[in-house]
């Protein structure tokens, strides 16, 4: 039995196999919240997958959350950063501020996985049509946030300090030409008028199994800059090559000389490094040499003297391999604005990792070590105390390192870590607006 099949079975399933001493540890409110909560948040989160939307795309999204945040009785602000929905909750007692963040847009992505609430929507992305799907689980995080927004509400009278609910769009980019995403957010002035003292957030993955969180102190994600090069040759016939310049032929070298930055170029055994090229464009007859290649990829990378070098090494590998073929190559390295390293507040991170393991045990919170992926979470994490953490979305007893990876067509939730997650986050808010230090401490 899938467990995206059967919800209210699952979710009471999920609930009831959670470890006992960490049912014990969990808040009261969390407990009872989470349970009333369990087939709501189920029923968004289908819902939301079923009607997916690209980045500064999200109008449907966008509506659906700021309906059920006035429903609650909160005044949502709607339209920042293009889509963007956010409302503050001010508690029943003094305290701290908090923001808790979910990224609601989906991927040029045709979904693969058969569910029976699967996408069908397409959109035009970079000038082709495709498939839409949240094949990065943003319908989950939206749902669970959703969630804890509710519960928070009725503990209101009860609650110490005030929390703002980040809603954003586009965490997976703009659209070429755009503004958007956090770094957008921030810049329309998001924390203006709330200065929260810690944000939280959250990002399912299925490199961990259900019933597992994965937390560190320090760079957990890497920073991501994309790159754009165009090798321009000069068009002939496919019969007879040595009329013109060929492009692709040039565009396939640089690909492979590229590789060397990394294993030749970078000293790995610092921190990691990856160039992919993710895109090449060019052509469009079997019998036709073209004037032009683009190619288009991705740089992660940890450290920042690293991330300029393999800019500068990349830029260099495109102008010197075009021109040995008798090119010319522009190369844009990086071609926008990048994402920064995502950096949990050490301090923070280790005085909330306990109020996690409440949720799942401490024996299933694990340090996920370094990872490749990016998130622009990166830009809250650089104005205030922030703690990013992963929620394990693959069902338990299957690799988690098979199974099919967020961005994939296939990409799986297990309907468990809609759970795990709507705990999680909560317990965290709970704890950390409870237990605050005092000012100055």
């Amino acid at each position: 039995m899938r467990p995206s099949l059967q919800p209210l079975w699952f979710a009471l399933a999920a609930c009831l196999a959670l470890p006992a001493f960490a049912q014990d540890a969990q808040r009261a409110e969390v407990i009872d919240a989470a349970r009333k909560l369990q087939a709501p948040v189920v029923e968004w989160r289908r819902d939301l997958h079923r009607h997916p939307e690209l980045g500064n795309r999200e109008t449907r999204t966008a509506g659906v959350v700021a309906e059920h945040l006035r429903a609650l009785g909160l005044e949502p602000r709607t339209g920042i950063a293009t889509t963007g929905v956010t409302a503050v909750l001010k508690g029943g007692k003094p305290g701290p501020r908090i923001a808790l963040r979910a990224d609601m847009d989906a991927l040029p992505v045709t979904e693969r996985t058969g569910l029976p609430f699967a996408s069908t929507a397409t959109a035009t992305y970079r000038g082709e049509t495709t498939g839409v799907m949240h094949a990065c689980g943003h319908d989950a995080h939206t749902a669970i946030l959703m969630g804890v927004a509710q519960a928070l509400v009725a503990m209101r009278d009860e609650l110490p300090g005030e929390v703002l609910f980040v809603f954003q769009p586009a965490e997976e980019g703009p659209p070429d030409g755009e503004e958007g995403g956090a770094e957008e957010m921030l810049a329309q002035g998001l924390f203006d008028d709330f200065k929260p003292d810690a944000i939280f957030g959250l990002h399912v993955f299925s490199t961990l199994n259900a019933g597992q969180i994965g937390v560190r102190g320090g760079p957990l994600m890497a920073a991501s800059d994309r790159f754009n090069i165009v090798v321009q040759g000069r068009q002939t016939h496919g019969s007879r090559p040595w009329g013109g310049i060929d492009p692709i032929v040039a565009a396939a070298d640089v690909v492979g000389t590229a590789q060397s930055i990394v294993s030749r170029r970078q000293n790995i055994s610092r921190q990691p490094v990856v160039v992919s090229f993710g895109a090449i464009r060019g052509g469009i007859r079997y019998n036709i040499i073209p004037d032009s290649v683009e190619l288009v990829g991705t740089i992660r990378t940890f450290d920042e003297d690293m991330r300029q070098q393999v800019f500068a090494d990349l830029a260099n590998v495109a102008g010197k391999v075009a021109q040995a073929h008798g090119a010319t190559a522009v190369a844009k390295v990086p071609d926008t604005k990048g994402n920064p390293v995502t950096v949990n507040d050490p301090g923070l991170t280790a005085r909330m990792r306990p109020s996690l393991e409440k949720v799942v045990g401490a024996g299933s919170v694990i340090d996920p070590g370094l990872t490749m992926g990016a998130e622009d979470f990166s830009f809250y994490a650089r104005e205030v105390p922030a703690m990013f953490f992963f929620v394990g979305a693959t069902p338990a007893g299957q690799d988690p390192l098979k199974a099919p990876s967020n961005h994939s067509p296939e990409f799986f939730l297990d309907e468990s870590a809609l759970d795990v997650g709507l705990r999680a986050l909560l317990q965290v808010s709970l704890d950390y607006l409870h237990d605050a230090p005092a000012a100055g401490g």
